[in-house]
């Protein structure tokens, strides 16, 4: 790996251990074994850097729920089973990137100041949410566009509460089964 890449990790790295608002330059570039100096040469700013990050570990943990859904979630039943049955998976992701839902937090408190993270943020939203209403309902995004938008961006909202709750007060924050028995009860 060069430098570049070398940052991205240990900045990944960071983020994920100390935060967002708590990783330092200093914390990255000892992380990567690079100096103080590559991260402006190569990303502008820490911020930047801890920025991209973000986006990657996001990714990447999108990625690994895909794959371990796609292996664990019956496409053949019920829809509000596999609805349960996909949240249940959500959830049992949540403790191994607990790290990542905590800087996505920190995160979230910055857009207002920072008209550029607010945009990077809203275009993975955006991508989040077309790949929610796949992962749920295998709705593709532009033959189904519309209703993935909208069913993605409900998938979406449950997925940040949640998240927020397993944060705040993880004893208390629904289980996959009271995500299900609500929906069968708001559609019944």
């Amino acid at each position: 790996m060069g430098n570049r890449e070398d940052l991205l990790a240990g900045a990944k790295r960071c983020l994920l251990d100390k935060g967002y608002a708590r990783t330092t330059a200093r914390d990255i570039a000892t992380e990567a074994g690079v100096s103080l100096a590559a991260i402006g040469y190569h990303y502008g700013s820490k911020e930047v850097l801890l920025n991209a990050a973000l986006a990657q570990a996001t990714e990447e943990w999108g990625g690994e729920l895909a794959k371990s859904l796609a292996t664990r979630v019956d496409p053949a039943v019920a829809p509000v089973d596999r609805f349960e049955a996909i949240w249940a998976g959500v959830i049992e992701s949540f403790e191994a990137h607990r790290g990542l839902w905590a800087a996505t937090f920190e995160v979230l408190g910055q857009v207002e100041h920072v008209p550029q993270l607010r945009e990077q943020l809203a275009v993975g939203l955006r991508e989040a949410q077309t790949g929610l209403a796949h992962l749920f309902h295998d709705l593709d995004p532009v033959a189904d566009g519309p209703r993935a938008r909208a069913v993605g961006a409900f998938h979406q909202a449950l997925l940040t509460g949640l998240m927020s709750q397993l944060l705040i007060d993880p004893d208390n924050a629904p289980s996959a089964r009271d995500l299900a028995e609500s929906m069968r009860y708001i559609s019944s």
